[in-house]
C-alpha cells in the first residue's frame, strides 16, 4: 500500500467533508505588508463572459450604424462575426453621478453609488480556458497558483475552524480555478455547493456517525503522530503537510460549519431579499462566511458557461439577469447594512465581454478587447464609472486596466504589495502579476 493509500484508509472514518474535497485550512492570521482598508473579497464571477453593451456601456452608435461593418471592428474574435449589432434594451442614468446602467438591472441600478463601474477592462486571449486562467491567477498556463490562493498565503485566515478561501458553485468541475498551484497546499480553495441551503447537504460526510467529538479527537491524533512520524523519517513533504492541515480543519469544521453555512439561519426576510437561486445561496453565503472572518469567497454564477451567448443573447438576458441582479444588489445592500461594506471587497465580472458585432444572427462573440466590471466596498470609491470604450464598446481606449492591474488593485486593498508578495519555486521568485500591473489608484477612497 502506497503512502496516499495508507494515510486515506486510516481516515476512512473521519466524519470529516471527505480527503477527496482536499479542505484546506491556511495558517492563522499574517500581518499585511501596509494597513489596507479591505479585509475579504467576494468575488462574483460571471463564467462565460457577460456582454458589457447590454448592461453597463450604451453605444448609440450600434443603433445607428446596425448592420454595418467598419474597419475599426475587425479584430480577431473566436469565431466568423457580422454586422454591429445594436442592443435592444433601454438604459437610464442613475445615482448621484448619472451611471449608466440597463433596464435589465433595477436592483443594481438601485444600488449603483456604492459601486464603482471600469468600463475598460482588458485580457490577452479570446479564449474560455486560458482567459479564465487569466483572470483567476495571471497567467493563461492551468498550473499557478491562483487568486485566493495568494490572498490566503499572503494573510492567512481570521478563523481556524473555516479554511481562508472558500469556492461556491454548483459543480466541482472547474478545480483548477481554485487551485494552489505550486503554493503550499493548504492554499488551495475549498467548494461548496450553493445550490443546497443546509450544511449537511452542501458538505460531503460533515458529520461522524460513528464516534463522538472527543473519540474522534483522539483517533485524529493517533493519526497526526503516525504522519508526523512519518514526515521525521522520510523528510518534508508538501502533500503530507496539506493533508494534515485538511484533517485538522476538517474536524474544527463539523462544529463550525453547522452554524456558517446553515442558510435556514437566516430570517425569511433576508433570504427572500437575495432570492432562492443557487447564485443567492452564494451571495448570502458568501456575506455569512465573512462575517466570520473568511479571508476570499469565490461565487461563480450556475454551471458550465451561463454567460457564453453566441446566440440567442437578448431573450437568454432577460431570463438570466434578475436573479443575478436581485442576488447583488442584495449583498451590497446586506453588508452596508451591517457594518461590513467598507471591509469587504466585491468584485463582479467575466473572463471577458462579449463583441458588438454580431453571431449566428442574435449572439455576440468573446470580446477581451474591451469589457466591463465592477467593484464595490473594500476602499473604492462608488457611483463613479471609469475608463471608456471606443464608439462601438469593442476596444478599451481610455485609463485601460488589465487583468494585471486588477489584481495589483486588489492585493492593494488587502494591504499586500503586488511586487513583494512572492513565493520562491524554481529558481525564481513568482507573483500573481508576474512582471506587470500596476494599482488603479483612481477609484480608490
Amino acid at each position: 500500500m502506497n503512502r496516499r493509500d495508507f494515510i486515506q484508509s486510516l481516515c476512512g472514518g473521519f466524519g470529516s467533508i471527505g480527503l477527496s474535497s482536499l479542505l484546506h485550512a491556511a495558517p492563522h492570521h499574517r500581518a499585511p505588508h501596509f494597513a489596507g482598508q479591505a479585509k475579504h473579497v467576494i468575488f462574483l464571477f460571471m463564467t462565460g463572459g457577460p456582454s458589457q453593451m447590454d448592461m453597463f456601456d450604451p453605444k448609440p452608435e450600434l443603433r445607428r450604424r446596425a448592420g454595418q461593418r467598419p474597419s475599426s471592428v475587425d479584430l480577431r474574435t473566436e469565431r466568423v462575426t457580422g454586422g454591429l449589432l445594436p442592443s435592444p434594451f433601454a438604459f437610464a442614468k442613475h445615482g448621484r453621478n448619472g451611471i449608466d446602467v440597463s433596464e435589465l438591472l433595477p436592483k443594481i441600478a438601485g444600488t449603483i453609488d456604492d459601486i464603482c463601474v471600469l468600463k475598460s477592462v482588458y485580457t490577452f486571449n479570446p479564449t474560455h480556458t486560458p482567459a479564465r486562467n487569466l483572470i483567476h491567477s495571471g497567467n493563461i498556463a492551468s498550473t499557478r497558483p491562483t487568486m485566493g490562493a495568494w490572498i490566503s498565503y499572503g494573510l492567512g485566515t481570521e478563523n481556524a475552524n473555516l479554511p481562508a478561501f472558500v469556492v461556491l458553485s454548483p459543480s466541482a468541475q472547474g478545480g483548477s480555478l481554485w487551485r494552489a498551484g505550486f503554493l503550499p497546499a493548504e492554499h488551495q480553495g475549498t467548494h461548496f455547493n450553493n445550490a443546497e441551503a443546509t450544511p449537511d447537504k452542501m458538505i460531503r460526510y460533515l458529520r461522524n456517525t460513528e464516534l463522538k467529538p472527543d473519540a474522534q479527537r483522539r483517533q485524529l491524533d493517533f493519526i497526526q503522530a503516525l504522519n508526523r512520524e512519518h514526515e521525521a523519517a522520510a523528510g518534508a513533504d508538501e502533500f503530507l503537510e496539506g493533508r494534515i492541515q485538511a484533517m485538522e480543519t476538517a474536524y474544527r469544521m463539523q462544529f463550525a460549519a453547522t452554524d456558517a453555512f446553515d442558510l435556514t439561519r437566516e430570517p425569511e426576510k433576508v433570504r427572500q431579499e437575495y432570492g432562492t437561486t443557487s447564485f443567492a445561496n452564494g451571495c448570502l453565503l458568501a456575506r455569512r462566511l465573512v462575517e466570520q472572518g473568511v479571508r476570499y469567497v469565490h461565487v461563480y454564477y450556475g454551471q458550465g458557461q451561463p454567460w457564453d451567448d453566441h446566440a440567442n443573447i437578448n431573450a437568454n438576458l432577460r431570463k438570466r439577469c434578475p436573479d443575478m441582479d436581485q442576488a447583488c444588489a442584495a449583498l451590497i445592500q446586506d453588508l452596508k447594512r451591517r457594518g461590513l461594506l467598507d471591509e469587504t471587497l466585491i468584485v463582479w465580472g467575466g473572463e471577458f465581454g462579449r463583441t458588438p458585432v454580431s453571431e449566428n444572427g442574435d449572439g455576440r462573440d468573446h470580446n477581451p478587447y474591451g469589457f466591463t466590471m465592477w467593484m464595490a466596498g473594500g476602499g473604492v470609491k462608488g457611483g463613479i464609472a471609469y475608463g471608456e470604450t471606443d464608439e462601438f464598446g469593442f476596444k478599451a481606449v481610455e485609463n485601460r486596466i488589465s487583468i494585471h492591474d486588477l489584481h495589483a488593485t486588489i492585493l492593494h486593498q488587502l494591504g499586500l504589495d503586488h511586487e513583494k508578495l512572492t513565493y520562491r519555486y524554481a529558481g525564481r521568485d513568482f507573483r500573481l502579476t508576474d512582471v506587470h500591473g500596476q494599482i488603479v489608484r483612481d477609484i480608490l477612497v
